[in-house]
């Protein structure tokens, strides 16, 4: 997902995106336990993603908390 796509997302948008990538992070790395190694670079993908996500929802915090 683009990043300005991201930053464009409300609040509510951004926690379901994040329940949803924890789910397909769980699958990942099973199918991975399982032999399967073809999800790797879904793995990584989907890391930075969340990683991007966390990171725009607390700039938002911190912002709420200095206005």
């Amino acid at each position: 997902m683009k990043q300005q796509k991201m930053k464009d997302l409300g609040e509510h948008e951004i926690a379901a995106q994040l329940r949803e990538m924890e789910e397909k992070l769980f699958r990942i790395r099973f199918q991975m336990s399982m032999g399967q190694t073809e999800g790797l670079k879904k793995l990584r993908v989907m890391k930075k993603d969340k990683a991007r996500l966390l990171t725009i929802q607390r700039e938002r915090e911190l912002a709420g908390k200095k206005a």
